[in-house]
């Protein structure tokens, strides 16, 4: 049992694992996307910004503002078509619904957190290379290491991060080594400035991986609370009521075999057969739903679990997979206002004329979740079950609609309703007897 579980979690782990990496290339493209509409933002900002001041940008660069503009197109001309063979391979995967393999992933990482540089060399044949570490180009380093969020590896930020400040490191000490001769305030040419600066943006790498570490984490969480949902709704499915449901979820039982005290209630359509035989399962199913629909409720209401239906029928049990520890009390209040509402929903003529036989027993038994991989359901097992199943049927024997084992009534106490006793009764298959007591 404990292999089948392991081979089922390992099964759901790795669906998940694989939906996960479906995930990450689609925030993958979203991340390309942004960056290439970030590179051509910022081309159309600097040429807006030309037209209106293409004098002032023309002295700043000694005369040669026409030639900075042709080099920053090529620049992000290449840019744009890197992260558009880098879009179209995104693409390609998620339509193979494949992961992208690691060594990739970095040098994709790599080639990317490099446009700045090469935007600042650009940049340093122009102004001169000690300014140009104070060009917006810089700037651009941040949005890089910050979209690598999007790629959900701590791993990869970090190392954006890292080609990012080492990369900005190396290329100011070799401007600052460049322009020792010219003439620059001290601020500008300082080694320390420009190396903080890099560690900077190491550090921004890493703070982007911790948060992106948070993120999976949460949503690795929230998958393990959407399967435990899952896995309790397939058990339970319908049957019991939204506050059951609640409690399910908040305390999370464990669904293994255990023994539980319970009270298991059997309820059986008088004179079924009869009925079903006279008209078309449609009608017969219409009929079920009229009748089961408040029967259902009322259950629920009083913490009950409905375990199964069997055609004319349904077995319930009060006290697993939760109990509050009135779960004799519970089964009976049920079986009670069942009784009566079937009266009035019949004389409301809202359901067809119906006789209803309920028998409750309590005791030990084993519950659980038990089936296969393929179908599980959750099961209680034990002589409680059969007993409470005979003790319905003995409805039929004494004309009766409410019967209760002796367990159950004493387990009432005070509260216990006006009941005859009908004595010790011998059970088909068994060799003792039972007191029973009818209620209605």
């Amino acid at each position: 049992m404990k292999v089948r579980r392991l081979r089922n979690h390992q099964k759901i782990s790795g669906a998940f694992d694989r939906e996960f990496q479906l995930e990450v290339l689609r925030s993958d493209r979203l991340r390309v996307i942004t960056l290439i509409g970030v590179i051509v933002s910022a081309l159309l900002v600097v040429l807006i910004l030309a037209v209106f001041s293409y004098e002032q940008f023309d002295r700043a660069f000694h005369g040669n503002f026409h030639g900075f503009l042709i080099s920053v197109g090529v620049v992000v001309g290449s840019s744009v078509l890197c992260l558009s063979i880098e879009l179209a391979a995104i693409i390609r995967l998620l339509k193979k619904q494949t992961r992208v393999l690691d060594p990739l992933q970095y040098l994709s990482a790599f080639i990317e957190t490099s446009i700045p540089t090469a935007g600042m060399i650009v940049g340093s044949l122009f102004l001169g290379p000690i300014y140009t570490l104070f060009t917006p180009a810089a700037f651009i380093y941040p949005i890089f290491i910050v979209l690598s969020a999007l790629r959900l590896n701590l791993k990869l930020c970090v190392f954006t991060g890292a080609v990012a400040g080492i990369e900005y490191s190396v290329l100011a000490l070799y401007f600052i080594s460049q322009g020792s001769n010219a003439a620059v305030e001290p601020i500008l040419s300082g080694v320390p400035h420009h190396l903080f600066k890099g560690f900077l943006l190491f550090a921004t790498g890493v703070v982007t991986g911790l948060v992106t570490l948070q993120i999976k984490k949460r949503i690795l969480k929230s998958f393990g609370a959407l399967e435990e949902r899952n896995r309790i709704s397939r058990t339970f499915g319908e049957y019991v009521s939204p506050v059951v449901m609640d409690k399910l979820m908040t305390l999370k039982p464990d669904l293994r075999s255990e023994r539980r005290s319970v009270c298991v209630m059997f309820l059986d359509i008088r004179n079924f057969t009869t009925f079903a035989e006279k008209r078309t399962p449609e009608e017969v199913v219409a009929y079920l739903e009229s009748l089961f629909e408040f029967v259902i409720e009322i259950v629920n209401r009083h913490n009950g679990v409905i375990n199964k239906f069997l055609g004319d029928g349904f077995m319930a049990v009060f006290g697993a997979p939760l109990s509050d520890g009135n779960d004799c009390s519970n089964a009976v209040a049920a079986a009670r206002e069942i009784l009566v509402r079937v009266d009035e929903e019949v004389a409301r003529e809202n359901v067809l004329p119906t006789t209803v036989g309920i028998g409750l027993h309590a005791g030990e038994a084993v519950t659980g979740s038990i089936g296969s991989s393929v179908r599980k359901e959750y099961a209680v097992i034990g002589d409680v079950v059969n007993l409470a199943s005979r003790i319905e049927q003995l409805n039929k024997t004494f004309g009766s609609q409410l019967l209760i084992s002796d367990r159950v009534w004493q387990t009432l106490g005070e509260i216990a309703p006006r009941a005859r006793p009908i004595g010790d009764v011998h059970i088909k298959g068994r060799e003792g007897t039972i007191e029973i007591y009818q209620v209605a």
